[in-house]
């Protein structure tokens, strides 16, 4: 993780600076230090208000503090009424998905995935996979099982394309793991994510690493393994990375390990702290 003494630094020099506001923010959302990435994401809204990694940014850390999607309800309904660009409407809909799936929504996570065209979504490395493994999960919620299925094949092959193409991306290959998994594969799922992790482990990348080893912790519990996710969850809870008590309690990713002692005890013990 880059020095935040560095960053604010390059903030103080170039005020008018918004990427170095906002990557000033992130180092202070991986700290968990909520009040100062508030304040330092607030300085680059005052310099752009409608700019759209800012406003993500904002949502993002009222989400992971408190769990409130009112904030990201608002932006999304605001930048509705913008200019739709193909790059634009892309991190639209992915915001808007993601919304929709914390509020378990899942008829609107479906709705919306499904209404983006797979030849925009393509230009982004990783996203034709994303799309399909949010449509298998909100299927599979709304208890289409055999519509689940059909969609996650989808993502694995998307995957699996990827990797092909990009044998040494260790997104690529947390992407196929997530599929993997939901399609019941649970020894390949634990290979892939593995390899995602020998990839691009927390010691190479302080932003990267930390967002493959919580792909790996969804894997365990997509996979009803509650030790492993526990363990992972664990250690990025006591260090610098993205994941929250307020997260964990609104993602639905985890709920199939949400009832297990373990989980519980888990929230209880990092929630004391927030």
């Amino acid at each position: 993780m880059e020095s935040n003494t560095n960053l604010e630094k390059a903030a103080n020099l170039n005020p008018k600076d918004g990427w170095a506001l906002q990557n000033l923010a992130l180092n202070y959302e991986m700290l968990r230090n909520f009040d100062a990435a508030n304040k330092t994401i607030d300085r680059a809204l005052q310099l752009d208000p409608r700019a759209f990694s800012a406003l993500e940014i904002k949502a993002k850390l009222a989400m992971e503090e408190t769990g409130d999607l009112s904030v990201a309800e608002k932006t999304l309904a605001a930048l509705e009424s913008l200019p739709q660009t193909p790059d634009f409407q892309i991190k639209l809909a992915s915001a808007r998905i993601t919304m929709c799936l914390f509020l378990r929504r899942f008829d609107e996570v479906a709705r919306e995935a499904e209404k983006v065209p797979d030849e925009l979504v393509a230009a982004f490395p990783g996203a034709l996979c994303s799309k399909y493994t949010a449509i298998g999960m909100a299927k599979k919620a709304l208890r289409d099982d055999a519509g689940a299925q059909e969609v996650f094949l989808k993502a694995k092959k998307f995957a699996e394309d990827e990797i092909k193409q990009n044998p040494d991306d260790a997104s690529a290959h947390s992407h196929l793991a997530e599929a993997l998994a939901w399609l019941g594969e649970k020894n390949a799922a634990l290979a892939a994510s593995q390899r995602a992790t020998e990839l691009l482990p927390e010691s190479k990348d302080a932003f990267g690493g930390p967002e493959i080893s919580s792909s790996a912790a969804e894997v365990h519990a997509i996979i009803g393994d509650t030790a492993g996710a526990v363990a992972i969850l664990d250690g990025l809870l006591s260090r610098p990375s993205s994941i929250t008590v307020p997260v964990l309690q609104i993602n639905p990713v985890w709920d199939s390990i949400r009832s297990d002692a373990r989980f519980q005890a888990l929230i209880k013990k990092y929630g004391a702290k927030v």
